[in-house]
């Protein structure tokens, strides 16, 4: 994708995805997201014990229904899914998901971190934010997949991003619907 990360001009043209790991007292766990790379709004995430192509595939569905759910007129067909190159990514699995949603996959260079830079920094953000801020041994996947629901909406809601002229990344698409009079978009 060449590090375009202010190509896109309208929501849903091209989302990045990743995963990270949390250390827990019951041992890791990993937490997938999916964002839009016009908006930087989170769309999609999950929490999960094991690291399989589930974690990222269910990140996707829960993606997808979001702008379904919000977006009579969305349509994934065209849209471009833009990941690295592990292994959950490039599974036939997820590569059927892609398929039959409509969607490009589109994978970045193996060992090169910043074909991925957008979503390495939202995942460093919710490090630092959330993972790494709270201090607190974290007990167990529910217990992150709790914080990291409050930490998504109010990143969505209430964070302010250079990315999108300051705003919140739900404010940003909003601006964006009202001025574009043909879609519109109920914020969540």
């Amino acid at each position: 994708m060449e590090r375009r990360w202010d190509a896109p001009d309208r929501p849903d043209q091209w989302w990045v995805a990743d995963f990270t790991y949390v250390w827990t007292l019951a041992g890791f766990c990993y937490v997938s997201f999916i964002t839009d790379v016009y908006s930087r709004r989170i769309l999609g995430w999950r929490v999960m014990n094991t690291k399989t192509t589930t974690l990222v595939a269910s990140a996707l569905q829960q993606a997808l229904f979001i702008r379904a759910r919000h977006d009579s007129a969305f349509t994934s067909k065209g849209l471009i899914h833009h990941s690295d190159a592990g292994s959950q990514y490039t599974s036939l699995a997820f590569s059927k998901h892609l398929h039959e949603a409509g969607i490009i996959g589109s994978i970045g260079t193996v060992g090169d971190a910043y074909d991925n830079a957008l979503m390495e920094s939202t995942i460093g953000l919710y490090k630092t934010e959330l993972i790494d801020f709270e201090g607190a041994r974290w007990e167990d996947w529910s217990h992150v997949e709790r914080a990291t629901a409050e930490w998504v909406h109010w990143y969505n809601t209430g964070r302010l991003h250079s990315g999108c002229g300051d705003i919140p990344p739900i404010e940003y698409e909003t601006l964006y619907h009202q001025t574009h009079k043909g879609h519109t978009l109920v914020a969540a």
